[in-house]
This record gives C-alpha cells, structure tokens and sequence, in this order.
C-alpha cells in the first residue's frame, strides 16, 4: 500500500496545530510539526513533505519571510505552500501568492474544506508532473520543470504569479478565460485573490513580452485568451 503523503504544520497555536493533526492523521497523512519559522524552515529541508501549512503569524521570522526562505532553497522550493492565518485582507493574499504560496485559508477555518484544500492542491501538484514540461509558440517558449520563460531565445524574468497566468494561458490557446477562470486555473484550485489582480499582471506580462505582447488577447466584456497564431 502506498503511503500517503507527508505534512508539515508550522503553526505556534497549540489547539490549531492538534486540530489539524487530529484530522489530517485520520486521513492516513504522515504529520510533522513546528511551532516558530526557524523550526519549520529547518524541518521542511530536513524532512521534505509534500505540502506545508504554513501561520503567516508565527514568533521570530513570519510565514511570508518563510516562504521566501522556502523558494530559495533548492530542497524546498518546489514544495507547494498552504497559508494559515488570521489575517484576511487582498494585500497578506497578493504578498502569499507572488512569495509562492499555494492557497490560502483564514483562521478560523473548517477542517473539512481545509482538508479538500489539501486534496486540491496535492492532486494538481500530481498532474502538473504529468504535464508537457516545455510549451511553445513561436518566438515564445516555456519550461515548467525548470520555471523559465523566454522570447527569441533570451531569457525574460516573470514574478510566480506572472508565470502562473502565462503558463496556463499557452496551455490553453484560443480559450477565452474570465478572471476568476484564469487565476483558478494558474493554481489549479479556487483562491481568493481579488480579480483586479490579473489585469495587473497581465499588463505587467505584455510589457515583458514586447513587440509579442498581443500573444494575450482582451476580448472585451469577457477576459483573456492566448492567441493561435502568437509568437511569430
């Protein structure tokens, strides 16, 4: 039988962190625990689970400065990231998300919906490995595995978000997405990111794209879509 996958909870509230446990070990899950950033940084390099549940207030460094830590550590930075936190305002949303974050659940939470949050973002990390690696169009050329975009060869730096969008849109040329459509499905699950946030990112893509930049088309009163016939 295989086993399932393991867990990090990184949460200095004693209650959240058996409440979590209780439910997630019910479930067959293998659970490690750490209650400041330090420990739990320390434990994902050590331990290397499958997903991080991750306070964003937490003693010493806080869970945004330990994501950053996360993303640029080689053995952690693929590990997809659940924030946990009190705070609920679109700015902590925008700043987990851009850091790497996965999704994002507000205390308190049910542990019924965090657990189907959990399913949703291990079973997209699952199919993501499944995925074509390289995407092309034209001029425009992305690689998942290694998380780098380029145009005409050179290299151009996107922020995670950023990539996310572009991937999902080449994934899917011709497409037409709303807002909501498309920053579901740059993560594979529902989020709550406020919708405005795409029209930023997506100008902020264009202006990286160049003379590509009509690759993402608006098609008014609807969204976005990739075009066809991009890149060349």
């Amino acid at each position: 039988m295989i086993p399932k996958p393991s867990i990090l909870i990184v949460d200095d509230e004693k209650d959240i962190v058996q409440l979590i446990q209780y439910n997630l070990e019910k479930e067959g899950y293998q659970i490690h625990t750490a209650s400041t950033g330090e420990e739990g940084f320390e434990t994902a390099k050590k331990k290397r689970p499958q997903l991080i549940i991750l306070d964003l207030m937490l003693p010493g460094i806080d869970g945004l400065e330990v994501c950053k830590l996360l993303r640029a550590e080689p053995l952690t930075k693929n590990i997809p990231v659940l924030m946990l936190t009190a705070k609920n305002t679109d700015v902590d949303q925008i700043l987990g998300f851009e850091l790497g974050a996965s999704d994002y659940v507000s205390k308190p939470f049910s542990p019924k919906v965090l657990l189907v949050r959990i399913k949703n973002i291990l079973k997209n990390r699952q199919t993501h490995k499944e995925d074509k690696v390289v995407l092309k169009a034209g001029e425009l050329s992305l690689d998942k595995e290694r998380q780098t975009f380029s145009v005409k060869g050179k290299g151009v730096a996107l922020t995670r978000l950023e990539f996310k969008i572009i991937a999902f849109l080449m994934e899917n040329p011709g497409k037409v997405f709303t807002r909501d459509q498309l920053l579901s499905g740059a993560w594979g699950q529902e989020t709550f990111v406020v919708d405005r946030t795409v029209d930023v990112h997506v100008k902020s893509i264009r202006q990286k794209l160049g003379k590509y930049r009509e690759a993402i088309e608006t098609v008014r009163g609807s969204g976005y879509r990739f075009s066809e016939k991009s890149g060349s």
